[in-house]
């Protein structure tokens, strides 16, 4: 490769002129044969900010030490949800990074759009570290998941309950990733470029949002359209008729 960019480096001095598109690929052939170079050169298998694609070279490996896919290639981003189910992307990098530094910010964010903390997170146990409890024990938080350390000998049963019904309600997070990719094309991003491929993301949480709106609105129409029925028909009383109505929009 050193012999092949010495030849290019002679076109370029005789006054060959190349694309934008080409100058830009050249320069990252040449960080390719510098990040090879080191790496032969210190007997070495990882260097930092490997590219491993030419034309993406934003693209950095992921290890998931997952047993179909150990390393990942893409965008890494952390998705939340707010109490009416909502989705908002906290953070996305190309580059490889822990997601527990994420939830103070989050925890901030909310704050900012509600005016107050919120009263649980229902997190993974990547994000239960020991700044994370501190940080939800400080601000009055309910953080999910067993305390750290040795299990409590004075567990209630109301505390095994809460623990199960977080758990429980934690799926909800898994469930709006595998809906993003089946139904709203999460799963296949042939974007190529970086801002465009960040787009594509934030438009499927949207598109996402945007469907639990209009069928928490078709549900309040439908449902209060039943009512109406029921109550013209005599049987329903007007006051029943609001308070299902007033539920419903509740749920």
């Amino acid at each position: 490769m050193n012999r092949d960019l010495g030849y290019i480096d002679q076109y370029l001095d005789k006054g060959c002129k190349f694309t934008n598109r080409e100058l830009t690929l050249l320069d990252t052939i040449r960080k390719v044969y510098e990040q090879q170079k080191y790496m032969y050169d210190n007997h070495t298998h990882s260097v930092e900010n490997r590219i491993v694609s030419i034309s993406q070279p934003y693209i950095r490996p992921i290890v998931r030490g997952k047993a179909k896919a150990p390393v990942e290639f893409g965008i890494k981003f952390d998705l939340s949800l707010d109490e009416k189910g909502y989705g908002r992307i906290e953070r996305n990098s190309f580059e490889a990074y822990n997601e527990s530094s994420t939830l103070m910010d989050a925890c901030e964010s909310y704050k900012k759009r509600t005016g107050h903390y919120p009263e649980r997170i229902l997190a993974d146990q990547i994000y239960r570290n020991r700044e994370n409890r501190a940080y939800c024990k400080e601000h009055g938080i309910r953080l999910s998941g067993p305390k750290l350390g040795r299990p409590s000998l004075t567990e209630t049963s109301e505390d095994r309950r809460k623990a199960y019904q977080d758990n429980t309600d934690r799926i909800e997070v898994e469930r709006s990733f595998s809906l993003c990719k089946r139904c709203f094309g999460l799963g296949l991003v042939t974007t190529k470029l970086e801002k465009m491929t960040a787009g594509s993301i934030g438009l499927s949480v949207l598109t996402m949002n945007l469907f639990r709106i209009l069928s928490r609105q078709c549900l309040l129409f439908f449902t209060f359209f039943k009512e109406l029925v029921l109550c013209a028909m005599g049987h329903r009383d007007n006051d029943n008729c609001c308070y299902i109505w007033t539920e419903t929009a509740v749920f």
